[in-house]
């Protein structure tokens, strides 16, 4: 109720114009009464007041306790998230998968989007609360709020987009720090993740800039393990048993040997003919690794084999034993000479061979 509506119910009489000829003061008894209904008019309001502000001072309280526990409870949650992703695998495999920066960020990122949304619909719901509380109709209120919510998805549609596929990506676990990966519109080691965007570094030091919501498809290589091939190419007429006991040879003082034993993940394999031609055949050697080191092991592993082949008389198509069958099959011209310049009859030397008097005797008939 206002204030002009308190003094008309008090009983007060109003002030007289200023253009009136005369002033009417209010006498001892009127100030009394008007005094009186008003203390009568606080006395009948101040229950509904006081019943107000404790419903406001409730409704504070309870929001802001229950965002604190919200909060506390989240961050518990990905604190044991953590820990459970340092201790739950104790294979090697899982303390490569997830190092400590990947794991920060991750739990960083996470942690950081429920906290937001929980603040959000707690504090939004008690603000509508409070509101409702002074009788104000929310109806207006809302209809705003949802017809400026459509305007800004409408023209921030790219960047919800982008956040959402960041939250997602983040949650999934889809790749981390340090991870190499293809996103098809760029490819590299990721150096840092965020909701929106994701930098990874390049082959040649370059930093690209990627949008989590232009990502179609994403190829992690560095989850799991790695496939280290070698195709090994031989002459056809190799002996295969003597070829496939080179190969053992060497994979298996391969995989004793430092550091090449912690990166093979499982025993080099030779896994047979790949293809057979009629003058060479090729023999596949494949492994398993760790994560990103599958060029490492199969630079070592070509290496190795050379090496093998070379002391075992192994003949690699293309290699010098191809120069030595070369020069041990005979040459069919070899035993042919050289044709004679006087076979030409119209060459130099035969014309120089020619006597003069039947070179006359040509020209005076021409």
């Amino acid at each position: 109720m206002s204030l002009p509506a308190v003094l008309l119910a008090a009983g007060a009489s109003p002030s007289p114009s200023p253009s009136g000829s005369t002033a009417t003061v209010p006498s001892l008894q009127d100030a009394q009464e008007s005094a009186t209904n008003a203390a009568s008019w606080v006395e009948q309001n101040w229950s509904t007041w006081l019943a107000m502000a404790l419903q406001i001072l409730l409704v504070l309280v309870v929001a802001v306790t229950l965002r604190a526990v919200v909060r506390r409870a989240i961050t518990q949650l990905i604190d044991r998230m953590t820990r459970t992703a340092q201790t739950g695998d104790g294979s090697s495999l899982g303390g490569l998968l997830v190092n400590a920066e990947r794991r920060r960020q991750r739990a960083a990122a996470i942690g950081s989007v429920l906290r937001s949304v929980a603040s959000f619909l707690i504090l939004g719901t008690a603000a509508l609360m409070v509101l409702s509380t002074f009788r104000i109709n929310l109806a207006p209120l809302l209809a705003s709020a949802g017809v400026a919510g459509v305007a800004i998805g409408f023209g921030a549609r790219n960047l919800v987009t982008d956040f959402l596929s960041g939250v997602f990506m983040i949650l999934e676990d889809q790749y981390g720090v340090g991870d190499v990966i293809d996103a098809g519109v760029a490819s590299g080691e990721v150096i840092e993740v965020g909701l929106r965007v994701t930098k990874l570094r390049g082959d040649n030091g370059e930093i690209w800039y990627v949008r989590n919501g232009e990502v179609k498809r994403i190829g992690n290589l560095s989850q799991g393990w790695a496939t280290a091939g070698v195709d090994v190419t031989v002459k056809a007429n190799e002996d295969l048993d003597r070829l496939k006991a080179t190969l053992d040879e060497v994979a298996e003082k391969m995989s004793k040997e430092e550091p090449w034993n912690e990166l093979l993940w499982s025993p080099i394999e030779v896994l047979g003919l790949d293809s057979v031609l009629l003058d060479s055949m090729v023999v596949r050697v494949s492994a398993k690794t760790m994560p990103g080191k599958a060029l490492s092991v199969e630079r070592e592993l070509r290496w190795r084999i050379k090496r093998a082949f070379d002391a075992a008389s192994i003949r690699i198509v293309g290699g010098a034993t191809a120069v030595e069958d070369q020069e041990e099959t005979p040459d069919p011209t070899a035993a042919v000479a050289a044709p004679a310049v006087y076979a030409d009859s119209e060459s130099p030397q035969v014309a120089a061979t020619t006597p003069i008097a039947a070179q006359r005797s040509g020209a005076s008939g021409k």
